[in-house]
């Protein structure tokens, strides 16, 4: 064990340290030589939550064991590591500094890993990606569409370091931002240099940090708090976790900084349970700083002390608001209460609390250490910095992504994602999860910053980012999100309590085909409503998918209400199948129909009894010749 006890011994251990790291760095200079064949080499396996669930570990189990059967231990490292971002294509093992980028890696693989490319010297050909667009293989990840337009300041070492090794960290600069600030900073330095970066919350509001951590360091108190928002609950988001899962270390440092900055001397990581790798990730880097003296009393040898405790939460989406958050932590029913006071006032145990997410905190160690400068270069002029997002739904790279502010959706959905899944045609986008709204094509060219989204009625929220295509119902979507914003309303107020699941109500008459025309004006002035009286940002924001589609997809909800015809073919009361001319009688659809409402002999044309239909389009798929209609 070594306990760190001056700025100086750390900077030490920081250049000790560099040879763990060094050979896992993308080259540009190296590249693999067959004449080389036996180099020093390091092979990092994707460990985050996706990758393990397909077996990463086994991956690495294997890959230890062939290596050593091959003799090859002195000259190959292998080591598990964080998300690498690219989800859609995992389990990813990279091997450097041969710049190999290998995706969709099976434990069966690792053998031919080993006899051709660490052996041989021979590229595994068929583990290379495809780009989507080209129709090209590509050996390395920086020059792959998914990664050339991102820059990793939040995720920087996801995919880079070993989550449970804190010398990794130490060796990219962990915890160098802490050593500076408690060394040779004032708590007024630190705070200024936040502000002067023009960092804003990450979290979904947008709040400036520095100001915030200036509003908590002047109120006086013998007890303050720092609280890290780790309850990150919109469908389809998992930026917060996959950072606790990489760099869990930069989110420790980034605490311990902040209570430095207002006068704290304990912090709280909420985090939900079911977040268990990430869980297990925190509790280890938590004893590691521990052990290196980079937590706990005296840190560095100076007068600050700061210690660190976790929090589970049990998955309630109104705990990411940051007085329901604080109210669960005590103990209490997590529900939000009127501001002021706000938590820098009186926040945990009515104590001044600074309340920040995971990826803004992760943030701030990069700012100390390159400067408000660097970061304020970045990005547009109110939105700075980069921005992480969980990029979903009916597009070809499924994955994180972290892209300047500023950059357009376009940009993200086509470049980044390599386009539309199967060739279909693009239709929306959902930004901000439930509480952001449905952006159209005519929308692409949006450029991502906080303004820009809150003005075509979406929001910038925490990150989720949810790509549709012809296929989806835009009524059926708002129901889909009222159906997760109802289920998750604490229930405190009455706006959100009765009129988000009266909007619901309504959404499901027009699905169902029973809406009427004056469903559509009372869905709308509901809508506005709840909008305008809730107590939070989940009711005030919940009726943003409603409005959204209303404003951008009008013509869907009149089909639905008017002519009683749902054009994605989603919303199953609404469907109508028949069999058209083009049957040749094979009874593929009979055979396959679960309830046997399709008769008709062989050879001849078959007929749906529409009365026993279920409209499940089994028939649908089934047909080899395209005979059933679906209306």
């Amino acid at each position: 064990m070594v306990k760190i006890k001056s700025f100086r011994e750390l900077q030490e251990l920081n250049e000790k340290f560099q040879d763990l790291v060094k050979l896992k760095k993308v080259s540009h200079e190296m590249e693999l030589q067959s004449e080389s064949k036996r180099c020093k080499r390091y092979i990092s396996v994707c460990g985050g939550t996706g990758c393990k669930s397909c077996e990463s570990y086994e991956i690495v189990k294997r890959l230890k064991e062939g290596i050593k059967l091959a003799g090859l231990s002195d000259e190959v490292q292998v080591s598990i590591t964080g998300c690498f971002g690219f989800c859609e294509k995992g389990p990813i093992v990279n091997i450097n500094p041969d710049n190999a980028f290998y995706v969709s890696v099976k434990p069966e693989d690792v053998e031919e890993i080993i006899q051709n490319h660490l052996l041989k010297g021979e590229i595994v050909q068929r583990l290379l990606y495809i780009e989507p667009t080209l129709q090209k293989k590509v050996k390395r990840q920086d020059e792959m569409s998914f990664y050339k337009k991102q820059k990793r300041i939040a995720l920087r070492n996801c995919g880079l370091i070993n989550p449970d090794d804190i010398r990794e960290s130490i060796a990219e600069d962990g915890y160098m931002a802490l050593a500076k600030a408690v060394t040779q900073m004032t708590p007024d330095d630190v705070i200024k240099i936040i502000s002067d970066s023009g960092l804003r919350g990450r979290g979904g509001g947008g709040f400036p940090t520095g100001k915030k951590w200036g509003f908590a360091k002047k109120y006086q108190s013998d007890k303050k708090y720092i609280i890290c928002n780790a309850d990150e609950g919109d469908p389809g988001a998992f930026m917060d976790r996959s950072i606790l899962e990489g760099d869990p270390h930069s989110v420790l440092e980034a605490m311990a900084i902040a209570g430095y900055a207002i006068g704290a001397d304990e912090g709280n990581i909420y985090i939900r349970a079911e977040y268990p790798l990430a869980v297990e990730r925190l509790y280890n880097a938590i004893d590691e700083a521990h052990e290196y003296g980079l937590l706990g009393d005296n840190i560095l040898g100076t007068d600050f002390s700061f210690d660190i405790k976790i929090k589970y939460g049990a998955g309630a989406f109104v705990c990411g608001e940051e007085t329901a958050l604080i109210h669960s932590i005590e103990g209490c029913r997590g529900e939000p209460t009127n501001k002021p006071p706000f938590p820098a006032e009186s926040g945990l145990w009515g104590k001044p609390t600074c309340v920040n997410n995971v990826e803004t905190l992760a943030i701030v160690p990069a700012i100390l250490n390159k400067g408000a400068d660097w970061f304020n270069s970045i990005g547009t002029e109110t939105s700075k910095g980069t921005k992480v997002f969980a990029l979903a739904g009916k597009i070809n790279n499924v994955g994180l992504v972290e892209v300047p502010m500023g950059t357009t959706l376009r940009e993200i959905i086509y470049e980044i994602g390599g386009g539309i899944k199967n060739g279909r045609k693009f239709k929306a986008v959902q930004t901000g999860g439930p509480s952001g709204g449905c952006i159209p094509a005519s929308g692409l060219d949006t450029a991502i910053d906080y303004e820009s989204l809150t003005a075509i009625g979406s929001m910038m929220g925490s990150g989720g980012m949810i790509v549709m295509d012809e296929d989806n119902c835009m009524v059926d979507i708002a129901k889909f999100y009222l159906e997760f914003t109802v289920d998750e309303s604490c229930g405190k107020c009455t706006p959100c309590r009765v009129g988000n699941k009266r909007l619901l109500e309504i959404l499901t008459k027009i699905t169902e085909g029973k809406g009427t025309e004056e469903d559509l004006v009372n869905l709308k002035e509901l809508a506005e409503t709840i909008k305008d009286t809730s107590l939070c940002g989940l009711g005030q924001t919940a009726p943003n998918p409603v409005l959204s589609t209303m404003k951008y997809f009008m013509d869907e909800y009149e089909a639905h209400v008017k002519e009683k015809r749902c054009p994605a073919g989603v919303c199953k009361n609404l469907l109508h199948f028949e069999i058209g001319d083009k049957c040749i009688g094979c009874t593929k659809c009979a055979r396959v129909c679960p309830v046997s409402c399709i008769s008709g002999k062989v050879k001849e044309k078959h007929t749906i009894i529409q009365d026993k239909c279920i409209k499940c389009g089994t028939c649908y798929g089934a047909c080899p010749v395209g005979a059933i209609v679906r209306k």
